[in-house]
This record gives C-alpha cells, sequence and structure tokens, in this order.
C-alpha cells in the first residue's frame, strides 16, 4: 500500500492506495505546533480504526504548500511508518510541461492537481481548487501547464468581512434560499456565495477567452468545491480526490 500526503494550510489530507484503488482518506485540521509524535498518533489511530497495518504501507508520498510541516511529517513517517516519504518539489519526475515564467513558484498542491486532470481528462482544461486560498490552473490542447490565477478563499473572505467590520457576525458558509437577504446572516451568505460563485464564472469566462477554448472542462477540487459549483453552469465536474490521485500518479512516476 501507499500512503499519500497533502499537506494544506487549512487540512491535512491523506490517502491509503492499494495500486490505483483508493482504500481510505482522511482530513486533519493542520497544527504547525503539532510535533512527530503528536502526529504519529493521529496516523496510528485512523490506521487502527481503519484496519490498516502500518507494516503494509510500501512508500509514502508528500506535497505541501505549509513548509515549517513538511520536516514535521517526513520525520513523522519514518519514524513512525519506516518509510522514507518522497516529497514533490524540484527534481522529481511529474511528466508535466512547465509554461511558467520560474517553475519553483508553483504550489505543489498546484502541479499534482495538474498532473491528474491531464490524466483523467481532455485537455485543454481548468482545475479550480477552493482551498485556503481559489487557484485556478490551466492546461492547453498540449497538456502544458501556462499558469492561471489565484483569488483569497472563501473562509478567508468570510473572515475578513467579520473582522473589518464592526457589527457583521462571524458567520457559517451556507447556502442562503435567497439572494436579498431579510437579515444580516442571510444577506452574508448572499454575497459571499452567490458573489463568489459570480467571481469564478467571470474568470473561468476570461480564461476561455484568453485561451481560445470555449469548450475547454472546468473541474473543481478542494474541501468547497461542491457549494460553490452548486451555484454556477461554469463548473463541469467536481473530483474531491484529485489531489490524491496526482500524488499516487507521481509516486508511480518515480519508481
Amino acid at each position: 500500500m501507499m500512503l499519500a500526503v497533502d499537506i494544506g494550510n487549512t487540512n491535512i489530507v491523506l490517502g491509503v492506495y492499494r495500486k490505483r484503488e483508493l482504500l481510505h482518506h482522511f482530513r486533519l485540521s493542520t497544527a504547525r505546533q503539532s510535533t512527530v509524535d503528536e502526529y504519529g498518533v493521529m496516523i496510528h489511530n485512523l490506521f487502527h480504526m481503519s484496519g490498516i497495518s502500518v507494516k503494509d504501507v510500501e512508500g509514502v508520498i508528500i506535497s505541501s504548500v505549509v513548509p515549517p510541516l513538511v520536516k514535521t511529517i517526513e520525520d513523522m513517517c519514518i519514524k513512525y511508518i519506516g518509510k522514507d516519504p518522497l516529497i514533490v518539489g524540484p527534481g522529481i519526475k511529474t511528466g508535466l510541461n512547465l509554461r511558467y515564467e520560474n517553475p519553483r513558484e508553483i504550489g505543489a498542491d498546484r502541479i499534482v492537481n495538474a498532473v491528474a486532470a491531464i490524466e483523467q481528462y481532455k485537455c485543454p482544461l481548468v482545475v479550480v481548487d477552493f482551498g485556503t486560498a481559489t487557484t485556478f490552473d490551466c492546461i492547453d490542447a498540449g497538456a502544458n501547464y501556462l499558469g492561471g490565477a489565484i483569488v483569497p478563499g472563501l473562509g478567508i473572505s468570510t473572515e475578513a468581512l467579520y473582522q473589518r467590520a464592526s457589527k457583521l457576525p462571524r458567520i457559517e458558509l451556507e447556502k442562503p434560499k435567497k439572494v436579498i437577504g431579510r437579515n444580516t446572516v442571510h444577506a452574508m451568505q448572499a454575497g459571499i456565495i452567490f458573489g463568489y460563485a459570480g467571481q469564478v464564472e467571470g474568470i473561468v469566462k476570461r480564461i476561455k477567452v484568453e485561451m481560445n477554448a470555449p469548450e475547454l472542462k472546468v473541474i473543481s477540487t478542494g474541501g468547497l468545491a461542491s457549494l460553490i459549483a452548486g451555484e454556477t453552469d461554469c463548473i463541469d465536474e467536481v473530483n474531491p480526490m484529485l489531489t490524491l490521485e496526482g500524488l499516487r500518479i507521481i509516486y508511480d512516476r518515480n519508481q
């Protein structure tokens, strides 16, 4: 079996694979202060509850957008799983053709998503990842990674509204019944959810024009993908496991 670990700013997502089959997946809060031993205990508990033996794990691959946690998770893998993990970064084989000014600036999650999307879907396409930040990654008809756009995520936008506007409360990210809110909470939810959907539509529309690809496929992933995908017609498919699939593909290419 193989363990895939995606370290995001908000969550750490783990997937356990047997060859191409995803057997189990888990989501943890990203805790920068947690130690090697604390993460080791969490992994062992998750494995135990799912009937997985650490001894069956033959390899580990990690992608991360939180540099301080890479060493922690790497040491945890060595100490508690007994494997030296493969880390997505310069020097590993991805099979991705990068048309970016400085490829080292591209987040590991964006590379992993692009690898998975090219493998699973027909190019050209756009991957929209709804995470702490929302990223738009563009791949042309020749399967070349062109770049994209980065905007503040839904959570960041919601929290900024609460922190910077004195009378506005902290709210849950839920879809309101109507765009015209009859109270402050519903008004904020309408503005955030429907406004964000409009933002996604606007960026995707501009990408299609710039790439001269009106029929390109739009794939969404990330924890909040389904919330926004339900409010716009510009997203063709939601694939919550896209990043884990990309990690599996990259792992296989480096064996």
